[in-house]
């Protein structure tokens, strides 16, 4: 389940100064982008680069950070993290979704993104876990891991990345991320508050969670996305009837799908030769690009950009050429061991604990917030790949094992005079949102309303309720 930006030119003699002073500050200069190819103008500075997690087994996470746009230093940190688990967070969240760029159409340049989080936040994207993207190990069985080791070192990424840039160690920290982040990003925050509760000297700053379309739990996930075809018109009465009737997902797992009966296996191929292959199941209302027409005008120059419903629904292809472009990854400080694969979104040298993906992360979420961290759980609301069907039920068991009370009912929240989506508090700390109109992928494909969520979200707002609200700054 993959949810599957930046810039900063420095011309001016002014620019340069700033760049030094800034190197003397903690920036480091080797890391330092200093213009990707295409990219349009701007005044924030971007760095990318290593980090070695483990000098021994030669075991390195690539990273890719870019600064506020306006008034960095009185901003946050945000990490942002993507899922599959095997997806990169920089071609997902940083060219995707929630970064300052976005690749042309033609697939050798960049447009800027009015909507990019980096308004609220300082924002740090990073292709975990090793063999993901240009993340990478010199020990082939490095690639061979699970959400235990991902985290362990997550942990470790970060303590020496506040050591390229300490003056991130005090400031606010926001851990976010999408799909099989919601175990990520869950699981780190554990791993760091252990850190906290151990250390005598450095802890970390967490001050907010906010995971979107998360996967949580993978028997209430799973059954959700039948009754979301079934609620969408996408299957009909019958096969939803006999999914409701004959399935039993308390017993569904990924290394084991198939414990269930022949008849229920029966239902839900039917149910997913019905649906097709021209729907996107990750946004339902979506049209779909094909690929061998894009690819064609990649290879001819021409602009592929496909709208739909005013999302490129074919940057993907556009986002994997522009990122193989030798002259991006020099740009980038990247693919400094010459990999033998080209970048993808999604990698295939991995090979992912096949048992991992049913740990239940409801527990863990419940210790965060134990520890006064707020937890926001976010959906898009026309995704059917993890549907806001069993993330909606999910809070509420959390939200009813913490003995929380209901603090805000759920109803509409509002962006711009119009319906934002659904959302509803719970004791304080616990937050459930929908985003209406909005992807597995929310940012991607409602970026206006995203950033109003991840705005509020790193303020310490709540999702305005009324019509008559100040955009935001």
């Amino acid at each position: 389940m993959g949810g599957c930006g930046f810039g900063g030119v420095l011309t001016a003699l002014l620019g340069l100064g700033l760049m030094v002073s800034n190197v003397v500050d903690g920036y480091p200069a080797e890391d330092l982008v200093l213009d990707l190819p295409g990219q349009p103008k701007v005044g924030f500075r971007q760095y990318a680069g290593y980090v070695d997690v483990d000098v021994k087994n030669g075991r390195s996470l690539f990273y890719y950070f870019v600064e506020a746009d306006k008034d960095p230093d009185r901003k946050p940190l945000a990490l942002w993290l993507n899922g599959g688990p095997g997806c990169s967070s920089i071609g997902g969240g940083a060219f995707t979704e929630l970064g300052p760029f976005f690749p042309k159409g033609d697939g050798r340049g960049l447009r800027r993104n009015s909507m990019s989080w980096n308004r609220a936040s300082n924002l740090l994207f990073v292709e975990s876990p090793a063999g993901v993207g240009w993340s990478y190990s010199n020990t082939t069985s490095d690639y061979t891991t699970g959400d235990a080791k991902t985290a362990k070192d997550m942990h470790m990424f970060l303590l020496k990345w506040y050591e390229k840039f300490p003056e991130f160690k005090s400031r606010e920290l926001f851990l976010t991320g999408e799909s099989y982040a919601g175990h990520y990003i869950p699981q780190l925050a554990e791993a760091l508050l252990d850190h906290n509760a151990q250390s005598t000297d450095f802890k970390f700053n967490i001050k907010g969670v906010a995971i979107g379309n998360p996967l949580l739990r993978l028997d209430r996930d799973v059954p959700a996305t039948y009754e979301f075809f079934w609620s969408h018109g996408m299957i009909s009465d019958e096969i939803g009837l006999r999914i409701t009737n004959e399935c039993d997902f308390d017993d569904y797992t990924f290394a084991s799908p198939h414990n269930i009966t022949d008849s229920c296996n029966d239902a839900i191929s039917q149910a997913n030769s019905i649906i097709g292959d021209y729907i996107n199941n990750y946004d339902v209302i979506l049209d779909v690009c094909y690929p061998s027409i894009v690819n064609q005008e990649l290879r001819l120059r021409k602009m592929a950009t496909k709208i739909s419903v005013g999302v490129d629904v074919c940057m993907t292809y556009e986002r994997r050429f522009y990122f193989n472009l030798p002259e991006v990854q020099k740009a980038l400080h990247a693919n400094r061991t010459k990999l033998s694969y080209p970048w993808s979104m999604c990698s295939e040298e991995l090979n992912y604990s096949d048992t991992d993906g049913n740990i239940d992360i409801l527990p863990i979420l419940k210790k965060i917030i134990q520890n006064h961290i707020p937890v926001w759980v976010f959906s898009g609301d026309q995704d059917s790949v993890v549907p806001l069907l069993g993330s909606r039920t999910l809070v509420k068991e959390l939200a009813q094992d913490l003995n929380f009370k209901i603090t805000v009912p759920y109803g509409t929240w509002f962006h711009k005079g119009q319906v934002g989506g659904w959302a509803t508090e719970y004791g304080n700390l616990l937050t459930f949102a929908t985003v209406r109109a909005a992807a597995h992928m929310v940012p991607y494909a409602q970026p206006s309303r995203a950033l109003h969520l991840f705005s509020s979200f790193v303020r310490g707002r709540r999702l305005p309720n009324t019509t008559h609200v100040a955009m935001y700054d």
